[in-house]
C-alpha cells in the first residue's frame, strides 16, 4: 500500500493534467451530443472517465495499463449497447464464437468512437508536458470552439469558458511541478502546508470567476464572422417568413438535422422535424406587462398538423378602423386589466396578422397614424388579420393596440363542473374536432392522467403537468424513432421529446378527447428586456424599463382552453415556458415589469444541446462556490488580523499608534472583562493586585495564570524595563490558558 501511494504521489502532476483534459473533453462531447446518437455519447463519456481513473489509480507499466483500458472500453461499449437495446442475445447462437461475433457486429461503430476518444485523451496527456505545449493546446481548443460558435448556429460560449478555466488550472499545476523539480527542498517545506496552497489557488480562481461574472455587458465593436458571412451571401436580413418545424425529415438518422430556422410559421399542415435557433430581432414591444404576443389560432387537426390555413374560410371577418372598439366574445365571469402596447416591426418583416396581448379591443394607430386601412377582425378567434382582401398593402412598420388582459379567478374556476361550464353552450363543434382515425391510446392516456380530477380545469392542469414534467425540450428531436402516422401519438409514445408545437398540439388534442374545447394558438413569447441606461433623475423617479425585444427564436405556440363563461384561457404545456397570466390570487404592480417578469419563468436558453439547463445550474454552483471561498477567506483573514484591527480602532480613538506597553494594558483589560463575565468581579476600591489575590484564593486552579498575568501587567505599567511586542503576545497566550482552565473546571 505504501509503494502504491508513493507512486501516486510521484505522478501527481500527470493525474491533475488528466483531470483538466477530461474537463476539456467534456466540452467537445457537449458540442457533439446533438449530432451523435445517445449511445455513442454514453460510450465515449464512460470510456474517458474509466481511462482517466485507470491512469491515475493503477500506476503499473504502460503495456499492462493499455491492456486493462482496452478491456474496460470493450466492456463499457458492450454494457451500453445492451442497456440501449441495440444488442439482444440471439437464442439461436449456440456456440460462444457465434455469440462473440454477434456482439462484435453490434458494437460497431460505437467501439471505434470510444477507442478514438480514449486514444486522443492519452496522446494529449503524454504530449502536453510543458507550459509551452499547454498554451498551444488550450489555444487551439479555444480557437476551434470559437470558430464553431461564430460560423455555426451553435452557442459555445460556455464550452469556451470551461476550456479557459481548465487551462488556468493546468498552468497552475504545471507551475507547481516546475517548482518541485527546481527547488526540491523548498517543495518539501511547501508540502508541510498544503492547505495554504489549495486556499490561495481557490482564492485566485474565485476572484477571476466573480470578476468575470460581474463584468458589464459590452456590445462587440466588430461584426460576428458568421453574421458578416451571412450578410455577404445576402442572408443577413430576416424576412419574417421562416418557419419553426414545419417540415419533417425522412432520412431516418438522428444526425440529419433540418436547415429550418426558428420563426413565425406560415404553414402548419405538417408539424415536426427540427430547426436551428435564429436570434434575428423581429420586433420591439413597449408594454407594462411581460406577456405573450398572440397571432393566429387553428381548429382543424389532421393527424399531421393544422390544416385550416385559409384565412377566408376559417370564419367570418369584418374590416375595422383604427381607434374603434372591436367586437368581443364576452366572458362575464372574468374581470380584465387594460394594457396598451406599442409594437415596432424590424427588418421589413411581414406577417398575416397583427400581434397583441389577449384579447385586443382596439387598434389605436398604424404607422404612427390614427387612420389606416387593411385591417380585419375575426371576433370568434380574436385574430387581427392584415390585408385579407389581397391588395398587397405594405405591412405596418409600427402599430399601437389596446388589450383587455383577463384576470383569472383560479379558485372559483377550479370548482366548476363540466355541466356548470358547458351546459347550454353553443360553441362550435370544431373546437372538439379530432380525426376519425385519432389513436385510441392517446385518449386512454388522457383519461389515465386525469382520472383523479373532477372538473375540466383540474383535468387541464393535470394534462399540462404531465406534458411539462415527462418529456424533455429539444429543438432537434430524433424523428428516426417515430413510426406512427399521427403526430401526437408519435410524440407521446415514440419520440418523447420535442419543442412547443409538440406540447401545444398534444395538449389541445388530449383536452378535446376529454370533451374539453380547446384551440391551437401561435405567436411569440414575451422576448427579452435589454438593460436601459437611466440617469439619476429617472432612477429616483422609479422609471421602469418596459421595452422588450422579440426575435425569431421567440416564435412559439401554445393552447387555449375554453371554460364557458370564463372564456378562453391560455395554457402552456412546453417545459421552460410559462404564460404570464394574471390571477386574482396574486398582486401585480401597475408599473413594475421587473416584478411581473419574476412571475414568469424565462424561455429556454439559446442552446442546441440538451445540457443547456444543466450548464446553467453548473455555472450557478461555480459562482456560489467562488462566493463561499471568498467569504471564508475574508472571515479567516479578519480573524487572523483581529489584534491589528482592535489596536487600529484604539489608535483611531487615541490619534496615535499603540506602544507595546499600551498593548499589554489593552490585553489586560480584555482578560479582566472576561473574568467579570464569569462572575469574578473587581470591586471599585480594589487594585488589580488585590483582586487577583482574592480570585486566587477563591479559585486556586487559576492562581498561577493570574499571577503571571499580573506580573506582566505591572511590568508594563510601572517598570522602567523596555516592553517589546513579544511581551504583549505573551499576555494574550497566558490569557488563553486562563480561559481554558476556567472552562475545564466548570
Amino acid at each position: 500500500m505504501r509503494t502504491w501511494w508513493n507512486q501516486i504521489k510521484f505522478s501527481w502532476h500527470r493525474s491533475i493534467g488528466l483531470f483538466w483534459l477530461l474537463i476539456i473533453a467534456q466540452q467537445w462531447i457537449s458540442y457533439t451530443e446533438p449530432i451523435w446518437l445517445n449511445q455513442t455519447t454514453a460510450s465515449v463519456w464512460a470510456a474517458l472517465i474509466t481511462i482517466t481513473v485507470i491512469e491515475i489509480l493503477i500506476p503499473v507499466k504502460v503495456k499492462f495499463r493499455l491492456l486493462m483500458e482496452a478491456v474496460a472500453i470493450i466492456y463499457i461499449v458492450y454494457r451500453t449497447i445492451t442497456n440501449y437495446g441495440i444488442y439482444v442475445p440471439d437464442p439461436w447462437a449456440l456456440t460462444l464464437a457465434d455469440r462473440l461475433q454477434d456482439i462484435s457486429v453490434h458494437m460497431v461503430p460505437y467501439i471505434w468512437f470510444a477507442i478514438g476518444a480514449s486514444a486522443l485523451l492519452l496522446l494529449s496527456s503524454w504530449w502536453v508536458s510543458s507550459k509551452k505545449r499547454i498554451l498551444w493546446f488550450i489555444g487551439m481548443n479555444i480557437v476551434a470552439l470559437a470558430a464553431l460558435d461564430s460560423f455555426t448556429s451553435i452557442v459555445l460560449w460556455q464550452e469556451v469558458a470551461w476550456t479557459v478555466f481548465a487551462g488556468m488550472g493546468w498552468l497552475v499545476s504545471q507551475h507547481l511541478r516546475s517548482f518541485q523539480l527546481h527547488y526540491p527542498r523548498g517543495w518539501v517545506h511547501l508540502m508541510e502546508y498544503p492547505s495554504k496552497i489549495v486556499m490561495n489557488i481557490a482564492i485566485v480562481f474565485s476572484l477571476v470567476i466573480l470578476i468575470g461574472v460581474n463584468m458589464p455587458d459590452v456590445r462587440p465593436t466588430l461584426t460576428d464572422p458568421y453574421t458578416a458571412w451571412q450578410e455577404w451571401n445576402g442572408n443577413g436580413k430576416s424576412s419574417g417568413k421562416s418557419t419553426t418545424g414545419t417540415s419533417k425529415s425522412n432520412t431516418g438518422s438522428s444526425s440529419s438535422i433540418n436547415n429550418t430556422s426558428s420563426g413565425y410559421s406560415l404553414n402548419d399542415d405538417n408539424l415536426g422535424g427540427g430547426f436551428n435557433f435564429d436570434y434575428t430581432p423581429v420586433m420591439t414591444v413597449v408594454s407594462d406587462l411581460r406577456i405573450y404576443m398572440r397571432g393566429e389560432t387553428r381548429r382543424i387537426y389532421s393527424g399531421s398538423g393544422w390544416t385550416d390555413k385559409d384565412r377566408l374560410k376559417r370564419g367570418p371577418v369584418e374590416e375595422v378602423e383604427t381607434g374603434k372598439l372591436l367586437e368581443q366574445n364576452a366572458a362575464p365571469k372574468v374581470t380584465t386589466r387594460t394594457l396598451k402596447q406599442t409594437v415596432r416591426v424590424l427588418n421589413n418583416n411581414e406577417f398575416p396578422v397583427l400581434f397583441g396581448a389577449y384579447s385586443v379591443t382596439s387598434v389605436d394607430s398604424l404607422n404612427d397614424e390614427e387612420a389606416g386601412k387593411g385591417l380585419f377582425w375575426r371576433d370568434r378567434d380574436s385574430e387581427l388579420l392584415w390585408d385579407i382582401n389581397g391588395k398587397n398593402r405594405d405591412y405596418p412598420s409600427s402599430f399601437e393596440v389596446t388589450s383587455e388582459v383577463p384576470v383569472i379567478p383560479v379558485q372559483e374556476l377550479t370548482a366548476k363542473t363540466y355541466e356548470e361550464l358547458y351546459k347550454g353552450n353553443d360553441l362550435e363543434e370544431s373546437f372538439l374536432q379530432l380525426p376519425d382515425d385519432f389513436p385510441q391510446r392517446v385518449k386512454e392516456l388522457a383519461e389515465e392522467i386525469t382520472a383523479q380530477a373532477k372538473t375540466p380545469y383540474e383535468k387541464t392542469a393535470l394534462l399540462q403537468q404531465y406534458l411539462q414534467q415527462t418529456f424533455p425540450y429539444t429543438n432537434k428531436p430524433d424523428i428516426s424513432r417515430v413510426s406512427s402516422k399521427d403526430f401526437v401519438d408519435g410524440f407521446l409514445f415514440e419520440l418523447k421529446e420535442g419543442y412547443c408545437d409538440y406540447y401545444s398540439t398534444a395538449l389541445v388534442t388530449m383536452a378535446r378527447s376529454l370533451n374539453i374545447p380547446a384551440r391551437w394558438v401561435k405567436g411569440y413569447a414575451p422576448g427579452e428586456q435589454p438593460e436601459m441606461p437611466m440617469n439619476p433623475a429617472q432612477q429616483q423617479a422609479g422609471a421602469a424599463n418596459n421595452n422588450y425585444t422579440i426575435t425569431n427564436a421567440d416564435a412559439h405556440s401554445w393552447a387555449e382552453v375554453y371554460f364557458g363563461e370564463y372564456g378562453w384561457i391560455p395554457v402552456e404545456a412546453t417545459p421552460g415556458f410559462n404564460v404570464p397570466l394574471l390571477t386574482q390570487n396574486e398582486q401585480i404592480p401597475e408599473t413594475d415589469p421587473e416584478d411581473q417578469e419574476d412571475a414568469a419563468e424565462p424561455t429556454p436558453a439559446p442552446v442546441t444541446n440538451t445540457q443547456g439547463d444543466q450548464g446553467l445550474h453548473v455555472g450557478l454552483w461555480v459562482v456560489l462556490a467562488a462566493v463561499v471561498v471568498l467569504l471564508s477567506w475574508t472571515i479567516f483573514k479578519t480573524w487572523h488580523m483581529r489584534f491589528k484591527l482592535r489596536f487600529f480602532i484604539q489608535q483611531m480613538r487615541m490619534g496615535r499608534p499603540l506602544t507595546p506597553d499600551q498593548k499589554v494594558v489593552a490585553e489586560t483589560e480584555c482578560w479582566v472583562r472576561y473574568l467579570h463575565r464569569k462572575g469574578m468581579m473587581k470591586e471599585e476600591h480594589e487594585t488589580l493586585r488585590e483582586a487577583v489575590v482574592r480570585w486566587s484564593q477563591e479559585r486556586p486552579a487559576v492562581a498561577n495564570h493570574l499571577s503571571s498575568l499580573l506580573t506582566m501587567f505591572e511590568q508594563a505599567k510601572y517598570s522602567p524595563d523596555v516592553i517589546e511586542d513579544k511581551d504583549w503576545q505573551s499576555v494574550y497566550t497566558e490569557a488563553l490558558r486562563l480561559r481554558r482552565t476556567i472552562r475545564s473546571k466548570k
